[in-house]
């Protein structure tokens, strides 16, 4: 059983199932409601202890009920949250997300902007036993600090990019790096995900780089060259923490000594099953299920 430290953002999400996204100011009905944890680094934990490995969680909340409720679905879900600093006077972050019928989903989130960018409540060393980090563009001073622990420390340093980062350095900090296709068409300004990899490739060549594309599978750059892995056809019902899901199964996959490209199936599968249930990251699979798709 592999560790990973997991840094970054823990959210409460309250998650409502509608038939269309709405496009009037009016009252709306909802299908299905889910009230459960959120945020990159909260689902990435989550799914990491749903698949059996370890999950350390360094995140900052206020002294809130909200935070309250965060910590208390975390250490149920089996997360360590003795990283987590409770902030006093501070709210802690909190979503409403909306799905609609194929999946797709509008995030309206709140973070308190006075969350300090401080580091000194974080380790001086990665705790012992850590196999892997993950950080988030949430927190990209305290991502870059634990990034450069584990260089330190010769484990992999994985960095979920859903938005382009503007932290100097914390690229270059990280071993890992795979970025939404949003986030590398805001960091490059090209379309086409593999001539942005590319672009990047030029510069990052001390890291490993990727790029999800949702059901256009991952492109990956591997001897050089942009690979691909195709993302599993299964019947969307839910996209909302795929992403996540997907960066914790693969921190944990490289923990374990995967190579980058089963490391990517892995977690390409790990998030196609999330896909196909509501209530965002609490759809997260056990690791039966994933060796299960994955066999078939």
């Amino acid at each position: 059983m592999q560790t990973v430290l997991c840094i970054g953002i823990a959210t409460l999400d309250y998650v409502y199932k509608l038939d269309a996204l709405p496009t009037r100011a009016e009252k709306y009905r909802a299908r299905d409601v889910a009230v459960t944890t959120g945020g990159c680094a909260g689902n990435a934990a989550v799914a990491i202890a749903r698949l059996g490995g370890r999950a350390r969680l360094i995140a900052r909340l206020g002294d809130d009920r909200v935070g309250d409720d965060i910590m208390g679905s975390l250490t149920d879900e089996g997360v360590d949250c003795s990283g987590v600093v409770r902030l006093g006077g501070l709210r802690s972050p909190v979503s409403a997300i909306l799905v609609d019928a194929a999946g797709e989903r509008t995030v309206i989130s709140y973070s308190d902007p006075r969350y300090p960018a401080a580091v000194e409540s974080l380790p001086a060393a990665l705790p012992q036993g850590t196999g892997a980090v993950l950080g988030d563009t949430r927190w990209q001073e305290g991502a870059a600090r634990i990034f450069m622990l584990a260089r330190a420390a010769g484990v992999p340093a994985v960095f979920d990019v859903d938005r382009a980062p503007d932290h100097p350095g914390v690229l270059d900090a990280a071993s890992h790096i795979a970025f939404s296709a949003q986030a590398l068409r805001e960091r490059t300004g090209l379309e086409d995900p593999r001539e942005g990899l590319r672009s990047l490739a030029s510069r990052l060549r001390d890291s490993w780089l990727a790029v999800t594309t949702g059901e256009g599978g991952v492109f990956f750059i591997e001897d050089g060259k942009v690979a691909h892995e195709p993302a599993f056809a299964v019947d969307v019902i839910d996209t909302l923490g795929a992403g996540d899901v997907w960066h914790g199964a693969l921190a944990l996959a490289l923990a374990e000594g995967m190579a980058p490209r089963p490391a990517v199936r892995f977690a390409n599968a790990t998030a196609a099953i999330k896909c196909t249930r509501f209530g965002g990251g609490r759809g997260a699979p056990r690791r039966a299920e994933v060796e299960h798709l994955l066999r078939g």
